[in-house]
């Protein structure tokens, strides 16, 4: 394992001094912490991380390696990576290969051996920031000149990151067991969990790329829509928003997680906004209202949902009565929302739980059901 100086240095001006960790060289992006204590292989790999240098706060990372049957996308997303003590050998009977070996095979740049309970405080105290890793002959440029690089850095406030990650042409994956119908899923950074979750709820998924037009989506004969998780300031995605009303007017059932539930929440009419320092990890309580459950949830997202915590409000776009279905107990912030009068509801969470507890999986089946029930509906009606 390397020994080669590294620093990570934040917009605030505060460095921390490390060793170099995968790739070598330098690169600049949103700093997050993630909690979860396992599941770092779907964590590099979930597109959501697409613009982010991610901390784990669990200290010791990497024991058990790396394989190709835990992934949830076609690569690493993250912009950088950040650990404590990095496992020295892998110990695992799953594992084809170290993290090291994935890290620095992709060029993702990285740092181990800092105080990542600092960082993780600095970065609660102060907020997300933009941050840089700076690796080799990177690590030799001056103080200010590292932080002139990573202030002129890009905020994640503003930007639109779905083009990057999502597919380039559609694809389709067979539904398993009987067939429902054809479900139109929005890439906007899907992790494959949650297409092998809707394909065992019997949906024959097309997953399709972010930019498709309603009569392209609609081209396709779905029964019903769907969107994704993805990174990115849900009030860049106009375009996603647009589309996603037209969905709603067609009468089409839908389901929205993490990234899809704040495009719902502002195609239904109501804003978004930056979480401090987001959620992140696979250990977050989330009360189902309807039911008065508390969910242990899987989340990774920055921005939330600006709605009502409490009673049926009427949608300012015009969609009917909606009220807020799930709730943060960390923090109170919106965890879903409820279409009353059309068939849409979406989660802020990730109840595929690729890493993550199983708390969450019953929604799938829901929306299985609001499908099938909208469909025989619409038969009867004809």
């Amino acid at each position: 394992m390397t020994t080669s100086p590294a620093v990570l240095v934040l917009e605030d001006g505060t460095r921390f001094v490390g060793r170099r960790y995968g790739a070598e060289g330098r690169t600049v992006g949103e700093a997050v912490f993630a909690t979860g204590m396992s599941g770092y292989q779907e964590t590099l790999t979930d597109p959501s991380y697409a613009g982010q240098i991610v901390v784990m706060t669990a200290p010791h990372i990497g024991n058990t390696g790396m394989n190709d049957d835990d992934p949830e996308s076609r690569r690493i997303w993250v912009e950088g990576f950040v650990v404590r003590d990095p496992a020295r050998r892998v110990s695992n009977h799953r594992a084809t290969r170290s993290l090291d070996d994935d890290l620095e095979g992709q060029g993702i740049v990285g740092i181990s051996g800092i105080d990542t309970r600092a960082l993780t405080r600095r970065i609660r105290e102060s907020g997300a920031m933009r941050a840089g890793i700076f690796s080799g002959s990177d690590a030799q440029l001056g103080d200010d000149e590292q932080l002139a690089i990573v202030r002129s850095s890009a905020e994640m406030t503003g930007r639109n990151l779905s083009a990057e990650v999502s597919v380039a042409a559609a694809r389709v994956v067979p539904a398993v067991g009987e067939c429902i119908g054809r479900l139109a899923v929005l890439d906007l950074g899907i992790k494959e969990a949650t297409v092998r979750h809707l394909a065992e709820r019997g949906f024959e998924v097309h997953v399709l790329p972010q930019s498709v037009t309603l009569e392209q989506l609609l081209a396709i004969a779905p029964v019903a829509v769907f969107y994704s998780n993805g990174p990115g300031d849900p009030a860049a995605s106009a375009t996603h928003v647009e589309l996603l009303q037209g969905v709603l007017r067609e009468g089409l059932p839908f389901f929205g997680i993490c990234f899809g539930n704040q495009l719902l929440g502002r195609a239904l009419g109501f804003g978004t906004y930056k979480l401090p320092y987001g959620h992140r990890g696979i250990n977050q309580p989330v009360l189902d209202k309807a039911t008065g459950r508390i969910e242990i949830t899987a989340h990774n997202h920055g921005f939330a949902v600006d709605a009502p915590l409490e009673g049926v409000v009427e949608s300012p776009a015009g969609f009917g009565r909606v009220e807020v279905s799930h709730i943060g107990l960390n923090d109170q912030v919106v965890e879903g929302l409820r279409a009353l009068d059309i068939p849409a509801f979406s989660v802020q969470y990730h109840p595929e739980a690729a890493a993550g507890p199983h708390d969450s999986t019953y929604l799938f089946d829901r929306f299985h059901d609001l499908v099938v029930a909208h469909t025989s509906t619409q038969k009867a009606s004809n």
